[in-house]
């Protein structure tokens, strides 16, 4: 499965404040096809252990021990049992209440890490940036970050405090951070790693010049749709990583016709669109105006186009877009 890249992130509250108009990729609903990527399996491929009868039991009785599920997408999606970044010497929490992911993405981001202190003993603490709120769904100002496999990570640079110059391809610790990017495309299941093109630049020529494989970085930087390595506005101050989760997303396709076992976990995420009202919300999706409200925080019932809201169901969401089935494509390993 391919998603479109998030267009909205920011390191810096200077960057955020005016993120939130940026605009990178088509929407969800108008979501590309990566030519290169294989088709998708029919079976639960990354779920084999649990049969359909052993993970409708385990969602009815205790549905901790499934561990972590990606709902949906990256652009309208949740996630459940979700994983806090623990606190490490090798990283900074920047902000804990919204460092949530799933396992998978959790652990990516400590292995790529940990691999880059393993080649540089005295790299600097590397902050790690907002991933999503514990339960998942929207993230103001962000289009993505809403089921636990978007991280944004800051960069390297010659000490652990973050620089506040425009460019900062100029003040990057080069070396260290390619060894991230590196470390991401070789140690985990990446999806695809944002930043601006003036920083892949230098990234790329970086590279280059200790001698790594031309036509792999070319896969990487220069393969148009399907390059790992993106160019994305607003993204000079940080990497934005979005991971593949094996477990994680196909649990969460294949638990959510099993929601409404769960009322407390029986939710669908919707987007406002012009001429809706709260009373027209929730007559179609068989819920109240009283709940949504609550759901929502709201006090009235003014809707913004736009808006994403979180839908209490009273019953199975026979509409709800479920993504497809997931299959990992090969990890593009240097020759």
């Amino acid at each position: 499965m391919r998603e479109n890249p998030c267009p909205v992130d920011a390191e810096d509250e200077d960057d955020e404040a005016t993120a939130a108009t940026d605009d990178e990729g088509v929407s969800e609903e108008g979501e590309m096809q990566a030519p290169l990527a294989p088709a998708a399996p029919s079976g639960p491929l990354y779920t084999a252990d649990l049969s359909e009868e052993a993970l409708t039991e385990a969602w009815k009785k205790d549905p901790a021990t499934l561990g972590s599920m990606s709902i949906g997408f990256v652009e309208s999606g949740r996630q459940i049992n979700s994983v806090r970044v623990p606190d490490d010497k090798d990283w900074l929490v920047v902000s804990p209440d919204i460092a949530y992911g799933t396992q998978e993405t959790v652990d990516y981001v400590a292995a790529a890490i940990r691999a880059v202190r393993a080649q540089y003993p005295n790299v600097p603490t590397l902050r790690v940036n907002r991933l999503s709120t514990k339960d998942g769904g929207y993230l103001r100002p962000h289009k993505s970050h809403q089921n636990g496999r978007d991280v944004d990570l800051g960069f390297y640079y010659p000490t652990a405090e973050p620089v506040r110059e425009r460019e900062r391809e100029r003040y990057i610790d080069v070396a260290m951070n390619w060894a991230l990017v590196r470390s991401l495309v070789v140690n985990t299941d990446v999806q695809m790693i944002l930043v601006d093109k003036r920083v892949m630049k230098v990234l790329y020529d970086y590279a280059l010049s200790i001698g790594e494989d031309k036509v792999w970085l070319d896969s990487l930087f220069n393969a148009g749709f399907n390059s790992l390595i993106k160019h994305a506005r607003r993204h000079r101050d940080h990497f934005h990583v979005r991971f593949f989760n094996g477990r994680a997303q196909e649990l969460g396709r294949r638990v959510a016709p099993l929601l409404a076992l769960q009322p407390d976990q029986n939710l669908m995420m919707y987007k406002v669109r012009n001429g809706d009202t709260l009373g027209g919300i929730a007559m179609r999706h068989n819920s109240s105006v009283v709940a949504i409200k609550k759901a929502n925080r709201m006090r009235n019932t003014f809707l913004s186009i736009g808006r994403r809201l979180v839908i209490p169901l009273k019953g199975p969401c026979t509409h709800c877009p479920i993504p497809p089935p997931v299959q990992l494509p090969p990890r593009r390993m240097p020759p």
